[in-house]
């Protein structure tokens, strides 16, 4: 608040120094008000000469707002600006996810994954595309990639094992809810998965033995 109030009184004395526009944006949106951080990034791009950053500000902005429509929108200037910056195709992808277009996610994932190929958390959205789409099995293969490339990462295992659940995949599901208790230091919640999975393929004695044990 009281670098907003400094970066108010500086544009009071000159009205056009994009600067102080530019970092009260980035002070707004460390308070999260994102309409705010929008106008006084907005002012920066009618100051100074367009920043793949700063509309990369600006789309984070309407992502936080849920106006994906905005974002995207923002997220494509920046990219038009910084071609090479996958994050950006990354972003505009998880703006079609969140409004359930998987087909037009996984264009943007794919834009992204040939800039650069191993980042598990492209795996893990292209997963969970696949996944919503009905292609278990193609959706498990980006999963077991996120996976791979980050063991300790709960939302990777998660999302695998989501997955080979709603696909009815019992056995595999079994065998990567145990590897994901081992992997990331005895989490409970890989029991309750395993339980899960027990009970989907019909072992309901060792799954309430696996269900006790979890909740021990």
């Amino acid at each position: 608040e009281k670098a907003i109030d400094a970066y108010q009184y500086a544009i009071t004395i000159e009205e056009k120094f994009d600067y102080a526009y530019r970092n009260m944006g980035d002070a707004y949106i460390r308070l999260r008000k994102y309409r705010e951080a929008i106008e006084a990034l907005n002012r920066v791009t009618e100051l100074s000469k367009p920043e793949s950053v700063i509309y990369e500000a600006i789309g984070h902005c309407y992502d936080k707002l849920k106006n994906f429509a905005q974002a995207r929108f923002h997220y494509r200037k920046a990219s038009h600006l910084n071609q090479e910056d996958s994050r950006l195709f990354y972003k505009i992808a998880c703006t079609y996810f969140n409004e359930q277009r998987w087909e037009s996610s996984m264009k943007q994932l794919d834009q992204a994954m040939k800039i650069h190929r191993n980042q598990p958390e492209y795996s893990l959205l292209m997963g969970r595309c696949k996944m919503e789409a009905g292609a278990f099995r193609e959706a498990v293969q980006y999963l077991a990639d996120a996976v791979r490339m980050r063991p300790r990462n709960l939302s990777g295992w998660e999302a695998l094992i989501r997955c080979l659940y709603t696909a009815g995949y019992w056995e595999e599901g079994i065998a990567q809810a145990d590897q994901a208790y081992r992997a990331t230091g005895n989490k409970p919640v890989f029991l309750y998965y395993s339980a899960a999975l027990l009970i989907g393929s019909g072992k309901t004695k060792e799954a309430l033995l696996v269900f006790e044990e979890a909740m021990e």
